[in-house]
């Protein structure tokens, strides 16, 4: 622990006797939680953000959509808006969030709603979509109002919750302790080559509880996207220089890809959630005409895309070579299951499945 954390320490340990107070509130029964008995599964963690949230919602959403009627819930974070909103192709990360509206944006055939109280939206979505079969709710593990019938938290293979510290000592929004109320744990940002000490290892350190599952998790990037299709240009597997900007948690796993990909990386870091403005991408324009080789292009996140896709910010870079990196995640082999690997299911795949059938209303 470094001499600033040390100074900070107090602060943590005053934020973490009021979380402590407020949990145990919920725990005596003395503040109430609401159950359903439609099923809603919470994707959530114990950090400020990072671990891959996102993705992991977009998992279950394809594991599910296909045989299930399928709805995401969300608080909806940094948007102008208030109260309880319907997600629709229109809508935009000023009224949404960016989550929200890039799960709209990828399965246009769920519901995706926002609201800042996530029992009232809940029963706000089944008023209006009776035969909803699922519910999902990004970002929910501290919220809890609403007692999810499973609950899944991430924790980031380069940043395990187990040695980390409550904020604003280190990013936990909560004591470690807290872990103990999820059912499945993931460990995400893994190497794709996974060996099985390094996993027994960050099992022992997290030391998950006798009715817990633990998975493990690895980022799949896909291919450079264009933001503009009608400028597509062809991609190629090596570029002399890129430059990566982003606006979120952990940029680390793309800036080591895109690294492979160039000869020259140049990375512009904003903050998480950072409402880009003209003058943000004037600025990227401006570094990238700087570089004299005609081998450039410019790469963001998917996330980030959602932000930027304004006219009067698309219009400063309409000419440009901009692309976006998909990413989806991938489970190791070590989470599959013998008697469902010919179907392509891992175990954690058959957990979410049996759990939703099991407890569907709308059989």
């Amino acid at each position: 622990m470094n001499f600033l954390k040390i100074i900070l320490f107090p602060i943590s340990l005053l934020y973490g006797l009021i979380i402590l107070f407020r949990n145990k509130l919920y725990d005596y029964k003395i503040l109430s939680s609401k159950s359903f008995e439609i099923p809603v599964i919470s994707v959530g963690n114990l950090s400020n953000g990072g671990t891959g949230k996102t993705p992991q919602v977009e998992y279950i959403i394809r594991l599910l959509k296909e045989y299930f009627s399928v709805a995401v819930l969300s608080k909806g974070y940094k948007r102008k808006t208030k109260g309880f909103l319907l997600v629709s192709d229109k809508s935009t990360s000023k009224d949404v969030g960016d989550e929200p509206r890039q799960y709209k944006q990828k399965f246009k055939d769920i519901k995706v709603a926002v609201a800042e109280n996530r029992c009232k939206g809940i029963k706000t979505l089944l008023k209006k979509y009776p035969n909803l079969d699922v519910i999902l709710l990004d970002d929910a593990f501290q919220h809890r109002v609403v007692n999810p019938g499973l609950s899944i938290i991430l924790t980031d293979y380069y940043h395990i919750f187990s040695n980390d510290y409550l904020f604003p000592t280190g990013t936990l929004r909560e004591s470690r302790a807290g872990a103990k109320r999820a059912d499945i744990i993931i460990v995400t940002k893994t190497n794709k080559i996974f060996s099985p000490i390094t996993r027994r290892r960050l099992i022992s350190e997290i030391k998950p509880k006798n009715f817990q599952r633990i998975y493990f998790s690895y980022i799949k990037f896909g291919m450079l996207t264009p933001i503009d299709r009608t400028n597509c240009k062809t991609i190629k597997k090596e570029y002399n220089s890129i430059i990566m900007f982003t606006g979120i948690a952990n940029a680390y796993p793309l800036k080591m890809y895109l690294k492979d990909m160039c000869t020259h990386l140049i990375s512009i870091k904003f903050l998480d959630h950072h409402k880009y403005s003209e003058r943000d991408l004037n600025r990227i324009v401006k570094k990238f005409n700087n570089i004299i080789s005609k081998d450039k292009i410019i790469v963001t996140t998917e996330k980030d895309v959602m932000r930027i896709e304004e006219p009067n910010l698309l219009k400063i870079i309409k000419d440009l070579p901009v692309f976006y990196m998909p990413i989806e995640i991938g489970f190791h082999k070590s989470d599959k299951s013998d008697k469902i690997i010919n179907l392509g299911y891992t175990e954690f795949d058959k957990q979410i499945i049996n759990y939703v059938k099991k407890n569907r209303t709308n059989n």
